[in-house]
């Protein structure tokens, strides 16, 4: 369908160009669209026997046009050597670069997990850590980062079951493998909240009400614990590192990561199941 589509824009911008920059153009169209009404006069009976002689001229004259066509691009050459990279490449940038989530509600396709990943999650089930102190949400570092933030809610039990098992998991490799705690900043969010939130600007939010897998207990939040306090910001290096690592994980686990978004969201990761958001 992208590619239909990309060869679409192709042509049609194409013959914009040619519309726009060749007088020729412009007079073919007219003439072709004469062409199809004396046609359609023909058919409908109007021009009788001298419908046949009409519509051969009109073949003709396409015949001409066409001929003039070709060598109004030979001497436009150089202009058209140019003009078509300048629309083809973007079309095919776009087709190569393309990702499912640069569509708005563009749900992927169900992502092949690992096989022991997916053993896992067919195992044992996890169960949620120990809830952090509710002082460590109002430190300063976290006002900045994150206003708002020590009325989220962090209630492990109103997460999808399975998206919970797999941020669990993700909870777990980044401990046992990279050496990063893990703490759970904001899970389910109210729609009143995801209001409130997109009201604050584009640099907390552009989803409203029911726009967002927070909605639908398919989305988390998450920084790292350290030394007894919450780094979020991806100033610190250390953190910015956690962030590639968790997004590995969270990719790794089917999950959808917020870091490769245009507007990224480092600590995000979501899981997309068809059916659940409609918009």
């Amino acid at each position: 369908m992208l590619i239909f589509l990309a060869f679409l824009y192709f042509c049609v911008a194409c013959g914009l160009i040619w519309l726009a920059a060749f007088p020729a153009g412009r007079a073919a169209l007219l003439q072709c669209l004469g062409m199809l009404q004396r046609r359609l006069l023909w058919r409908a009976g109007g021009w009788g026997r001298a419908g046949g002689a009409t519509v051969q001229a009109g073949w003709s004259g396409a015949r001409l046009r066409l001929r003039d066509v070709r060598l109004a691009l030979r001497r436009h050459r150089v202009l058209c050597a140019i003009g078509v990279p300048l629309v083809l490449v973007p079309s095919l940038l776009a087709l190569l670069m393309r990702r499912p989530d640069m569509l708005p509600g563009e749900v992927p396709r169900d992502a092949v997990v690992d096989p022991q990943v997916a053993a896992l999650l067919q195992g044992e089930r996890l169960v949620p850590p120990a809830a952090l102190p509710p002082l460590a949400f109002t430190t300063r570092e976290v006002e900045l980062v994150r206003p708002m933030l020590v009325d989220a809610s962090r209630n492990w039990g109103l997460l999808h079951p399975d998206f919970s098992q797999r941020l669990l998991l993700l909870f777990r490799i980044m401990k046992e493998r990279h050496g990063y705690e893990m703490a759970l900043l904001e899970g389910y969010r109210s729609p009143a909240r995801q209001d409130l939130l997109a009201r604050m600007g584009s640099q907390v939010t552009n989803a409203r009400a029911f726009q967002s897998w927070h909605q639908y207990g398919l989305a988390a939040d998450c920084a790292f614990w350290r030394d007894g306090r919450l780094v979020i910001s991806e100033k610190d290096p250390w953190a910015m590192r956690g962030y590639q690592l968790y997004g590995e994980v969270a990719e790794s686990l089917g999950l959808t990561w917020g870091g490769r978004w245009t507007m990224m969201d480092f600590g995000h990761a979501e899981l997309r199941l068809r059916g659940v958001m409609r918009r």
